[in-house]
């Protein structure tokens, strides 16, 4: 320890007796923990103790880079261990074991009794009865009527023009005020097959009802993530007149293989593959992304897609026998979440 002696400008003297704790040069380099005149360089990396845990540092800076130590040295480890498995799977060759299967929650799906087998005679014949039989012997061809909800704004009509030019045959008429149970007897005297009804709330399309005409069922669907075709970046031109093709994926149980049927119902048997555009219905986890594409051969080989639009996604609230019928209808399942949703691996589509 050092004395230090204070002198006064005036006549008399006065002497101040002070400690002073003056760290040596080196330990306040260690202090500093890489300091810098320039300013604070992080620590080299270092591998950590198997103890060790980062929650119990109390500074909150230190905490944070040494939380980001210990991720950049967690990327470099699994870096590390992919290379030396590719190159170990390399040298085997052939006799190298396949790769594993990574768990996800749609390969983790809990099983559901009601999933569709396609030899099932049982299902067969209700495929052969069902109200969509005449569409898929082609006894009947769709013509779809396409309305909205009172007063719509321009997003909603906007969406309803675009659906017209997706689905072939198919008709937009504003609602004009008139109640669904007038309108559906008007659609059945004018040979309508199906009814397309698009519901907003704050200007924003979120709900969608088909009927199929004219004994149903019909089918309410909550709408989400609405995308027209001005919003969609690097879209193609404007899609044609042409038939298009459809596509149904993952639609495996009885509730989502009548809804898989609903929907091609709504298109024509016979695609026009000159026009090369595609209308897909995809689901997963319960969602259906609806997509609408053209397909472009680049070469003998290489095929690209063009996103035409519009795209949305639906999610089933419930079914119903029958036309719309909110007061007396039968419904044939219904969406309960707090039932229903128990598990993030059950699915009922």
């Amino acid at each position: 320890m050092a004395k230090a002696t204070v002198k006064s400008g005036g006549s008399g003297k006065k002497s101040l007796k002070r400690k002073a704790a003056m760290p040596e040069p080196q330990e306040a380099a260690v202090a500093g923990d890489g300091a810098t005149e320039g300013g604070v360089q992080p620590p080299k990396a270092t591998a950590f103790p198997p103890g060790f845990s980062i929650s119990e540092i109390k500074n909150k800076q230190r905490r944070h880079l040494m939380f980001t130590r210990w991720k950049q040295q967690q990327r470099k480890e699994k870096l590390t261990a992919k290379k030396k498995l590719k190159k170990e799977r390399e040298a085997l060759g052939d006799k190298a074991p396949p790769k594993p299967v990574p768990k996800t929650i749609d390969n983790q799906r809990v099983y559901d009794e009601t999933t569709v087998d396609p030899n099932d005679e049982e299902v067969a014949y209700d495929e052969a009865t069902d109200e969509f039989a005449p569409y898929f012997n082609r006894e009947t061809s769709p013509k779809i009527l396409i309305t909205t909800s009172d007063r719509p704004h321009g997003r909603t009509v906007r969406l309803c023009q675009q659906l017209s030019t997706v689905i072939p045959n198919s008709h937009v008429y504003y609602r004009r005020g008139l109640a669904l149970k007038k309108i559906i007897p008007q659609c059945i005297s004018r040979d309508f097959t199906d009814l397309i009804v698009i519901n907003e709330d704050r200007k924003t399309p979120n709900g969608l009802i088909l009927s199929h005409l004219p004994n149903g069922p019909t089918a309410h669907f909550k709408m989400s993530s609405v995308r027209l075709r001005k919003e969609i970046k690097r879209r193609g031109k404007d899609p044609t007149e042409h038939v298009p093709e459809i596509i149904l994926n993952n639609f495996t149980t009885r509730l989502g293989h009548s809804i898989g049927r609903m929907f091609a119902s709504l298109f024509p048997h016979n695609p026009q593959f000159i026009g090369r555009q595609v209308a897909t219905f995809h689901n997963q986890r319960d969602y259906i992304f609806f997509r609408f594409h053209r397909y472009i051969f680049k070469s003998e080989k290489k095929v690209g897609i063009q996103e035409l639009g519009p795209r949305f996604t639906l999610k089933l609230r419930s079914l119903q026998k029958g036309t719309f019928d909110s007061k007396y209808g039968e419904y044939e399942w219904v969406h309960k979440p707090r039932e229903m949703d128990t598990s993030r691996r059950k699915f009922h589509l």
